[in-house]
């Protein structure tokens, strides 16, 4: 019979969903933590990073809309200011992520101005494209757990260990803010998008759908790491001189 899972139940099918699929063990990210790559080839992964949550805010807006309730709404606000509205100008994670490229060796307007120049591999374009369609299309349960668990996520277990690798590479804690800020902030965005998936998933169709949808952007952020570490392997990461 089609039942309806326990809070329990269903939020360890959403991790099992993201741990079955957890881009800490991809060859990529595995190169970044044992030191193996350069700052250049950081850099190039901060360009097609960038791209890919720039338009974070305004998707994030999106979705806030679309809540129907109070609680709900205030927790994504408070998402929604983190990336949008810091404390001290110059801190939005998009300028924090340029500050990193820039560390790397890549100027700010460079990763800008990156798709212009044709740098954007599809694998990132992509992933941009998946997070508008789950704010703006899927059902509220199925963005909740595709973006705020499956992605935010993943981060407190992925990004201390870039950190420690860009230490030794020389990077300064101000080069890595980018990276302790999502460290701190996304421990607790996933316990509110567990909270707020586990809201809106009130039939077993929809509990399908969240889990779906973990498994989903999990795959889709795999894809956009085989892209960058294509690239790598192949030689063709290095930015495109302008005409």
């Amino acid at each position: 019979m089609d039942t309806l899972m326990s809070r329990k139940a269903f939020s360890d099918a959403l991790i099992a969903a993201r741990t079955q699929r957890h881009s800490r063990g991809h060859p990529f990210s595995l190169a970044w933590a044992n030191g193996e790559l350069t700052r250049a080839q950081l850099g190039f992964w901060a360009v097609q990073h960038y791209y890919y949550i720039e338009l974070i805010p305004q998707q994030f807006g999106h979705f806030f809309c679309r809540l129907p309730d109070l609680d709900a709404r205030r927790h994504m606000l408070e998402n929604l200011i983190g990336e949008e509205v810091p404390d001290q100008p110059g801190k939005r994670h998009p300028d924090l992520l340029l500050n990193f490229a820039k560390a790397c060796g890549v100027a700010p307007r460079r990763v800008r101005d990156a798709a212009d120049r044709g740098d954007i591999l599809p694998g990132t374009r992509a992933m941009r494209s998946w997070i508008y369609e789950l704010v703006a299309f899927r059902e509220l349960a199925e963005a909740a757990a595709g973006i705020m668990v499956a992605l935010e996520g993943q981060t407190p277990t992925l990004y201390p260990r870039y950190v420690e690798a860009c230490r030794a590479m020389g990077l300064t804690d101000a080069d890595l803010e980018f990276f302790h800020v999502h460290i701190e902030n996304d421990t607790h965005h996933e316990g509110e998008g567990l909270e707020i998936t586990y809201r809106y998933a009130h039939t077993p169709a929809l509990q399908r759908k969240a889990i779906a949808a973990v498994a989903a952007s999990a795959r889709q952020r795999l894809a956009m790491l085989d892209g960058i570490w294509a690239a790598i392997e192949s030689g063709d990461w290095k930015p495109r001189r302008a005409a």
